[in-house]
């Protein structure tokens, strides 16, 4: 009689540690706390990304057809999109960048986190190009909304806007302006992947995106399963799954593909469980991309970024002790194209040694 009470309270103490041990294994994870995407945000995307896609599918802007229009209109332009939720520290580089080129080569777009307000003076180039802006949170798939809103803004402001190349507020040019654009519309053998692309009149006929997109990448299946081991089915089978660099530069015609697409973002929305695995930004684009054109596609990026000392997913950041003419030719190197057109990550306090060394050494090709 006495016993019982007593084994029952020892059985409930032996198994409160049983079940401290096995509970994270039985019960589902928790998703990280980031606010999910707004219905409403989700809309105004959806508006957007409709007016854009209505925009471009006349004949003029149509992409199937538009490079082939390339040596009749010697106007296509770069837009250069930020992405950023900070000052644009480097904007007085960009300024130099684009003060020695004509204004009708090239669009600016910058996506501004709402949340923290702009304090750096911008100039004049900088201070209207603002698109319609929501917040965005690492680890989330904000970052990937942000990235479409601006292809899809940038795609409805200019039907001549051919190359969609995305860029940080920590990125910085390797080039000049002039070099940036004909490695891009002009030289043959820019893309030392595709020795089979010829030139016509001093224009290239076949254009890629220069995307990173790999399939061997380190922890890929926890990368692949932080939603969920079967989250992303049917739609993305594992062996379809791809990772890559935030930063890239597209073709109009995957612009448009990564504005169309609405059955890859319902996956990549689904919040995950592991923050420490999940960088839907690197995910998205090379996955949709790789499932729509692998090879309309160069598979690498043009930003060059050293992931020696990586801390907490960042690459490694230069500091200004670090600038140096040595330095910029060692980031221009590329085993994949004949140059790298853009690097990152710098601190902001690199702006006054990068402005030393910018029409000396960055801007003289």
């Amino acid at each position: 009689m006495f016993s019982s009470p007593f084994v029952l309270t020892f059985s409930l103490l032996l198994s409160l540690p049983i079940l401290f041990f096995l509970a994270p294994r039985i019960l589902p994870p928790k998703p990280h706390s980031f606010p999910p995407i707004s219905p409403s945000d989700e809309l105004d995307d959806i508006n957007l990304f409709n007016r854009a896609i209505s925009h471009s599918s006349n004949s003029h802007s149509n992409p199937s057809k538009f490079f082939h229009l390339s040596s009749k209109n010697p106007s296509l332009k770069i837009a250069f999109l930020f992405l950023t939720n900070t000052d644009l520290h480097f904007s007085p580089l960009w300024d130099l960048f684009f003060s020695s080129s004509p204004s009708h080569l090239f669009n600016i777009y910058i996506h501004s986190d709402p949340s923290f307000n702009l304090t750096l003076p911008l100039s004049p180039l900088f201070r209207n190009k603002f698109i319609s802006s929501k917040p965005t949170f690492r680890s989330s798939p904000t970052l990937i909304s942000a990235t479409r809103r601006l292809l899809a803004s940038a795609l409805l402001d200019d039907p001549s806007n051919a190359y969609f190349a995305l860029l940080s507020q920590h990125c910085i040019p390797l080039h000049s302006f002039k070099y940036t654009y004909n490695s891009l519309f002009l030289s043959p053998t820019f893309d030392s992947e595709n020795p089979e692309s010829s030139s016509r009149f001093g224009l290239r006929l076949k254009y890629k995106s220069f995307v990173e997109i790999l399939s061997h990448a380190p922890k890929l299946w926890r990368r692949y399963s932080s939603r969920g081991r079967y989250a992303m089915m049917p739609e993305i089978p594992f062996e379809d799954f791809r990772v890559g660099s935030q930063f890239f530069t597209l073709t109009r015609r995957h612009a448009l593909v990564v504005v169309k697409d609405r059955t890859l973002w319902r996956k990549f929305k689904i919040p995950c469980y592991r923050d420490d695995e999940c960088y839907p930004e690197e995910h998205y684009f090379p996955t949709l991309l790789s499932m729509a054109d692998p090879d309309g596609c160069t598979k690498y990026t043009l930003t060059s970024v050293n992931w020696t000392g990586t801390v907490n997913g960042h690459p490694y950041t230069y500091r200004p002790t670090e600038i140096s003419p040595e330095l910029i030719l060692r980031l221009r190197k590329s085993n994949h194209s004949e140059s790298y057109l853009f690097a990152r990550k710098f601190t902001p306090d690199c702006l006054e040694p990068l402005m030393r060394i910018a029409k000396s050494v960055i801007f003289r090709d």
